[in-house]
């Protein structure tokens, strides 16, 4: 009887991690044809600040950690357009010039951009973008996974960088 509990237990914690590990994955080919077009989204799903003190912050206040608050819903994005970049993502951590009007995030429509692509090794994508009528971002580097996980961070001028953690998708068709 012993025997069966712990077979059960084992299958039992084994499809437990297996249903809470299968997150919905793309084809390689559609995220090929995604990045070769420069016609995708990358939705953001975690921020990663690489300032520690801003981190500790975030500890430090109460009924908070900063894991729940580092969690992104879906309306933070990085939408690249033949002709245009829409980016939308929140900020945390140093910013070397003040901003008085509290908009620390990066919000911006860049028309003007160049935007290298390369495969490497493995078969992942880097994606550089530069916006050149930005003038305090200066370059977005997205790495893309060939299961369409991606992972984005974005070099400033007036700030410490910063990444995110998430997953690109088709673009919406606008009306």
């Amino acid at each position: 009887m012993k025997k069966y509990i712990s077979i059960l237990f084992v299958f039992g914690f084994l499809f437990f991690f297996q249903s809470c590990s299968s997150q919905s994955t793309v084809d390689s080919k559609t995220v090929d044809a995604w990045v070769s077009s420069q016609e995708f989204t990358f939705h953001a799903q975690r921020a990663n600040p690489t300032n520690y003190d801003v981190i500790n912050l975030m500890n430090s206040m109460p009924n908070a950690t900063s894991t729940r608050m580092l969690e992104l819903d879906a309306n933070y994005t990085v939408e690249l357009r033949s002709n245009t970049l829409d980016v939308v993502l929140p900020y945390f951590g140093r910013s070397f010039r003040p901003n008085y009007n509290n908009d620390n995030s990066y919000r911006f429509v860049s028309k003007d951009f160049t935007v290298n692509k390369s495969q490497n090794k493995k078969g992942n994508w880097v994606v550089r973008i530069k916006p050149n009528d930005v003038k305090d971002v200066t370059e977005i580097i997205i790495e893309v996974f060939k299961n369409g996980k991606a992972f984005t961070s974005m070099r400033s001028t007036d700030r410490q960088p910063i990444s995110y953690d998430g997953y690109i998708s088709m673009n919406e068709t606008k009306l």
